[in-house]
């Protein structure tokens, strides 16, 4: 995979190939214009939402919220808005290969606006996905609902597209259970992954979380396909799709942005094999492992405390590998933690958490160790290399 770069944006049309693995300068619109037809295998876009915030917010304490307050984020009115919508979203769809799809995220200020100009613009809407904020900010002046969620749009190129859905293996990457548009429970960016200027500040006020990402790229593309972002940012699509193998081409004209995604990309080591493909270990090839097991692996103790990540939640573990919440029955963690979060269904691996350190770690990570500790010998185990099978075409 080539070096991040930062070229110019060319009045002629622009080669793929030399501009892959690239940030390109340059405003979104006139860049992708400058894009051949049909040369994108996906398209990750995270538009201005145009807030329109009319004021400082601070909270209780009167200490400042950093809000999204950028000159970016701006327009005159929603007329100004809506053209701007329409104009990149019809160089998107053009850009897009047959069988491309996009994804485009948003809050309720802007995604409703933005999906019916997606569908006049003839893209096929596949799923409205529900990204349910493990930590969201909440609402200090107390005049509304806390806004806890982002929807992203997933959308064919058109009708009679066949994009790339992984669906047998993100099924097995959530415990065997179909996954759900409303299963996308994943913190906002903070600590060590939120890049910070000189000063402490947030260098990009709506940097996406990587997990997010991974979910998105995972599902919706293969090895080596070009994802192409065109506001990109402090990067994140960049690092994600370099981590899994896929190739990037980010549009950026901001230097603050750039400079700091090149920094972080060039940071990024690809977790691919020898031949290329993303290494996996697929959940029918591994052994499956209880909470009771890991208990009778002494890696975790019956008493113990398991919490939420952020600690909202207490919950204990029995000898019979369920959890309790006080003097209540007892429960899988899978249960437990759906009906804690209100949801329908919980990948309690995920969701749980137990302190080490001063720091809590998720359930996972203990199963993971005690599978390795019980199946070490056990022959025919092994990680695959797996080319990920989909519906769509290479």
């Amino acid at each position: 995979m080539k070096k991040t770069a930062l070229k110019l944006a060319a009045p002629s049309l622009l080669n793929v190939a030399d501009i892959t693995d690239t940030i390109v300068k340059g405003d979104c619109i006139s860049v992708m214009q400058s894009i051949p037809d049909n040369s994108i295998d996906l398209i990750f876009a995270d538009p201005p939402y145009n807030m329109q915030l009319g004021g400082d917010l601070h909270r209780p304490d009167n200490s400042h919220v950093d809000a999204v307050t950028d000159h970016w984020d701006q327009f005159e009115n929603l007329e100004a808005y809506d053209r701007f919508t329409r104009a990149w979203l019809f160089e998107a769809r053009r850009i897009l290969k047959k069988d491309g799809a996009i994804w485009v995220i948003g809050s309720y200020h802007n995604i409703f606006r933005v999906g019916c100009a997606m569908q006049d613009a003839g893209f096929w809407i596949n799923n409205d996905i529900i990204w349910r904020k493990a930590n969201p900010m909440p609402n200090f002046r107390g005049t509304r609902f806390t806004n806890a969620h982002e929807t992203l749009i997933w959308a064919s190129k058109s009708k009679d597209s066949r994009p790339t859905f992984h669906y047998e293996f993100l099924k097995e990457q959530n415990d065997g259970v179909q996954m759900r548009s409303d299963d996308w429970f994943i913190p906002i960016c903070s600590g060590d992954e939120r890049l910070k200027g000189d000063d402490e500040g947030k260098i990009h006020s709506t940097q996406k979380p990587e997990e997010l990402l991974k979910r998105v790229i995972l599902s919706s593309s293969r090895n080596g396909d070009v994802i192409l972002d065109p506001f990109f940012g402090s990067g994140t699509t960049g690092a994600v799709a370099r981590k899994l193998g896929r190739h990037f081409i980010g549009i950026e004209r901001e230097d603050t942005y750039i400079n700091a995604a090149k920094a972080r990309i060039k940071l990024v080591a690809p977790e691919v094999g020898p031949d290329g493909f993303v290494p996996f270990a697929a959940k029918r090839e591994k052994p499956r492992v209880s909470l009771l097991q890991v208990i009778e692996a002494g890696i975790l103790k019956a008493g113990e405390t398991v919490t939420d990540k952020m600690g909202r939640f207490e919950a204990t573990i029995c000898a019979d590998g369920l959890l309790m919440m006080g003097d209540g029955e007892h429960k899988s963690i899978h249960k437990l933690g759906a009906e804690v979060m209100e949801a329908p269904s919980m990948n309690g691996w995920s969701f749980w958490h137990v302190e080490r350190g001063g720091r809590r770690i998720v359930l996972d990570d203990f199963r993971e160790t005690a599978r390795k500790k019980l199946f070490a010998d056990t022959k025919g185990q092994r990680s695959m290399l797996l080319p990920i099978k989909g519906r769509g075409k290479n």
